[in-house]
């Protein structure tokens, strides 16, 4: 019997655990509501979907409710008392007062300490200094407000996997409006930037490996303060996460000159929604390079371009080759795990000479490469004398089989020997 309800624990804890998951996920909505019970009991597809929503929205959860945001008196069952604008009743609140009215308690620092002492009161005041928020004072009733992007009646905190700003899911989000060619027609930005993203190194890294620290929409744009990086501004924006690439890249030459021209760094080279995973390929004078987009044959840039491409080759070729040959002795069963473990000092040497490709100093480059190939090559050298080790041992493997065969074939023919003469 006891061994009985140690095969159940397991499927009881499960079971437990998505119970109280659905309880977490749909609340139970308070009695005597005014508000939601006549809007769950009229069936009317207009007015009944706020009520049916209402029990995944956080604010429930926090005691916040109907009459919070759209006044009225939730204690009245007759509609002239409920819905009386003496009460504070305003209904469906317009497009332009949504802020304002999400803001009466998310800009109010006193309340919303009540809930959480961290969170941030400046929403509201950071989101009118955004594209959003200044063509909203310009009477857009198409641009984006809170509800866009947060949802409303069912409104998910955060960090919620199912809300629509957890991170996986805000690209869908603001492609919802920014993906729609003819919801956006009109404004003159492209719409294709979804599409584009989901292509991107960032959307892989956020989707299929899991790295919620992957940059999306309102990472790079801002959230509340939405707006587009300038040409001046999208360096810092990608040097929050590349800060070191960032470093090198405005002691380059490369500085100067874009500024010159007005071209901004970074997506000139990597493009900017569609960022794809950079390769060696990029760098140099072939016509997949983008140093040939701007730099001509005869430029100094070019070859500039052509030495820092052969640096990165040659490390490149050394440290393959040394992995090739101490992964034949692992596979022959040789010890190499400390010339394998050696040999991620070269592989270092490769990773930080492709940052410094930023830097554009064929010099720097080349001193980088030339410590990462000494450190191949020797352990190539080390990998080419456990090989010859293994050789000598086969060498030594077959001569003693040869000379035991050469015994036994010696022992038989002495015993037939022996056999003859004393038959």
């Amino acid at each position: 019997m006891r061994g009985a309800w140690i095969l159940l624990a397991p499927a009881l804890l499960a079971g437990s655990v998505l119970f109280v998951g659905s309880q977490v996920a749909a609340q139970k909505l308070p009695e005597g509501n005014a508000c939601i019970d006549c809007h769950q009991g009229i069936g009317d597809p207009r007015v009944t979907p706020p009520a049916e929503k209402f029990p995944q929205d956080i604010h429930l959860s926090k005691g916040i409710l109907c009459q919070d945001c759209h006044g009225g008196d939730p204690k009245s069952f007759d509609p002239q008392g409920s819905m009386n604008p003496a009460k504070g009743f305003i209904g469906k609140p317009k497009h332009q007062a949504i802020p304002q009215l999400c803001g009466k308690c998310h800009s109010n620092a006193s309340y919303m300490k009540k809930f959480n002492p961290t969170i941030r009161v400046d929403q509201v005041q950071e989101y009118f200094t955004s594209v959003h928020g200044k063509k909203l004072r310009e009477g857009d009733q198409k641009v984006a407000t809170c509800i866009s992007c947060h949802d409303v009646h069912k409104i998910r905190a955060i960090k919620d996997q199912q809300a629509w700003t957890y991170p996986v899911k805000v690209v869908d989000t603001c492609g919802r409006c920014h993906g729609d060619a003819k919801y956006m027609q009109g404004y003159k930005i492209a719409t294709d930037v979804v599409e584009k993203y989901k292509t991107s190194i960032h959307y892989e890294s956020l989707t299929k490996k899991g790295d919620l620290s992957a940059p999306t929409c309102n990472v790079c744009h801002g959230n509340h303060g939405a707006t587009p990086p300038g040409v001046d501004s999208v360096a810092n924006v990608c040097g929050t996460c590349h800060s070191l690439t960032a470093d090198l890249f405005n002691k380059s030459p490369h500085k100067k000159a874009f500024a010159a021209i007005g071209l901004a760094p970074c997506v000139t080279c990597h493009s900017n929604h569609d960022v794809m995973k950079t390769t060696d390929t990029m760098v140099g004078t072939d016509e997949k390079a983008v140093c040939v987009n701007c730099h001509d044959p005869k430029s100094p840039g070019y070859q500039k371009a052509a030495a820092i491409r052969a640096s990165l080759d040659e490390l490149r070729g050394a440290v393959q080759r040394a992995g090739a040959i101490l992964d034949r002795a692992e596979h022959a069963g040789m010890e190499v795990s400390q010339a394998k473990f050696e040999l991620r000092g070269a592989s270092d040497s490769l990773l930080k000479t492709r940052a410094t490709v930023h830097l554009i100093d064929p010099a720097a480059i080349k001193t980088l490469t030339d410590e990462g190939i000494q450190i191949a090559n020797k352990m190539h050298a080390k990998g080419v004398k456990v090989m010859e080790d293994l050789t000598f041992r086969h060498r030594g493997l077959w001569i003693s089989v040869g000379i035991i065969l050469v015994a036994i074939v010696g022992l038989v023919l002495k015993i037939r020997e022996i056999d003859r003469r004393q038959a």
